[in-house]
């Protein structure tokens, strides 16, 4: 979808969205067009239920001032449209257009009293959030009716006072959107396409931004003693991967932010076998590595002033004859060992190692995992939030505060000796499970902390409830969610940056 930021028109025509606040309070341009069309929009409310009120869509279509439709946008009250808001605006556009078939749109953007926001702010996020809801992964569609298609190409911004401001706002958002379609379209993809290899393969594209990347095979891993790690996947005829992507664009004297990445591209469970119903939606059991490879493709595309390394394991876990053993014991590339009770607890198995690498290798400040790791938060928090564990309160209120504006929400979740003692083994270092499903997000919590150096704040998001959706949301259609693109690029941003 093409974006183009003007002035205002000099009149109406086409699809013409425009701004309504609460209690039906027309805003200017609309106000000019219920004038011109002799009330049509007053008239219009007063028939149904449309206040205003953030959210509200309503369409008015014949006599409205010129326009051939004109959507009526409830912006609500005037604090309310804070960037989150405006965004889910813009989604709302995309989505009408789409329903309708139409191909073009034009947004105008008045003043709104009360909000933090300029224009220009405004017609910038209103931009990002139409084209974040404009994505379809449709790729394997060869019969689809025209109407099951995208419509809307393009996507007018007229703006109160000159397109300038923006234009400059939208260029540094613009990269987002890139990033978040890249991961959700990694995550979307099934296993028989992205595997292991293919996925690393995928990554070195951002070698075109200035990545910094290298692809570590199952000998190289072996050397390093990961064996934790190549444990799950010697199940699959696939060879396992460990990425590793560098962007060193701060000071020299900074130490960076590791992002780490779950990358299970198929999980069957291997001997600890999955039931049939739903195993289909393992395939984005990669989804923590997707957003760690599109939050590095945020950054480098806005060439943030930062020290970031990102280091995603990523295997498949599949049960052939030689697949690992319930009761098995491997040696992590910490020296540590561990008892495999559960193979379909995998994922706590490939982060420990990669964890432990991204910090002999880089010694970083802090240290920021993301994976789809147990059904457990779901129970726990839904579809609403993710998990958020950490050792370093600082850290997880910097995760806190950057997803609660880009609204990717976290809760926290406890940490604690008498958790830990639930994974002790008998006869290795620890276990992979506790003994029973008490608590079972944060056992796994507990096992990774085990990998955490000294000194080093980490945080690690469960991301399980909302890596997809089969709902959507204002910005976000069904399907992968790219949860963690944003936030992570959020934290960045507003905390590592000089």
């Amino acid at each position: 979808m093409k974006v183009e930021f003007s002035a205002f028109p000099k009149a109406f025509s086409g699809n013409v969205a425009v701004f309504v606040a609460a209690d039906k309070q027309l805003l200017a341009s609309a106000q000019a067009a219920d004038k011109k069309s002799g009330g049509t929009l007053t008239r219009a409310m007063a028939a149904g239920r449309f206040t205003g009120a953030k959210g509200q869509t309503l369409t008015v279509l014949g006599n409205t001032g010129g326009a051939d439709r004109l959507l009526l946008l409830g912006v609500g009250k005037g604090q309310e449209l804070d960037a989150r808001a405006a965004e889910g605006l813009g989604g709302v556009i995309a989505a009408e257009a789409n329903a309708a078939g139409h191909k073009a749109v034009t947004v105008v953007v008045d003043p709104v009293k009360g909000s933090r926001l300029s224009p220009g702010e405004i017609a910038a996020r209103i931009a990002l959030g139409a084209r974040l809801r404009n994505y379809r992964f449709d790729k394997y569609k060869t019969k689809d009716k025209p109407e099951q298609k995208l419509s809307l190409t393009k996507l007018t911004v007229a703006v109160s006072g000159g397109p300038a401001e923006a234009r400059r706002a939208y260029a540094q958002l613009e990269p987002t959107v890139d990033a978040v379609f890249f991961a959700r379209d990694l995550v979307s993809e099934p296993a028989n396409v992205l595997y292991p290899v293919e996925f690393a393969r995928r990554a070195k594209e951002l070698t075109k931004l200035g990545v910094k990347v290298e692809i570590l095979g199952e000998a190289e891993m072996k050397r390093l003693g990961m064996h934790v790690l190549l444990g799950v996947g010697q199940g699959s005829e696939r060879e396992s991967q460990l990425l590793v992507m560098r962007w060193m664009n701060g000071p020299k004297t900074q130490a960076p932010v590791a992002l780490i990445g779950k990358g299970v591209c198929f999980d069957t469970g291997g001997i600890s076998l999955k039931p049939a119903g739903g195993m289909e939606d393992m395939k984005w059991d990669m989804g923590g590595a997707g957003a760690v490879v599109g939050a590095m493709k945020a950054i480098a595309g806005r060439k943030a002033k930062a020290n970031v390394v990102a280091v995603c394991a990523l295997v498949e876990n599949m049960p052939d004859g030689n697949a690992q053993r319930p009761g098995d014991v491997v040696k992590s590339m910490s020296g540590q060992t561990v008892e495999v009770i559960n193979t379909d607890a995998e994922g706590r198995l490939i982060l420990c190692d990669a964890m432990w690498y991204a910090q002999e290798k880089f010694k970083p400040q802090a240290m920021v995992e993301l994976s789809t790791l147990t059904g457990a938060i779901i129970v726990s928090l839904g579809h609403e939030r993710a998990g958020l564990f950490s050792n370093n309160t600082p850290l997880s209120d910097k995760l806190r505060d950057a997803g609660s504006q880009i609204g990717e929400k976290l809760w926290r979740m406890p940490l604690g000796p008498k958790y830990d003692k639930l994974i002790d083994s008998e006869i290795a270092d620890m276990k992979n499970v506790s003994n029973g499903r008490d608590g079972g997000s944060i056992t796994a919590a507990q096992f990774l902390q085990r990998f955490v150096k000294e000194g080093v704040a980490w945080a690690h998001i469960d991301i399980a409830g909302v890596a997809w959706s089969s709902k959507g949301d204002s910005t976000t259609p069904k399907g992968a969610t790219a949860y963690g693109v944003r936030l992570l690029d959020k934290l960045i941003a507003d905390n590592y940056e000089r």
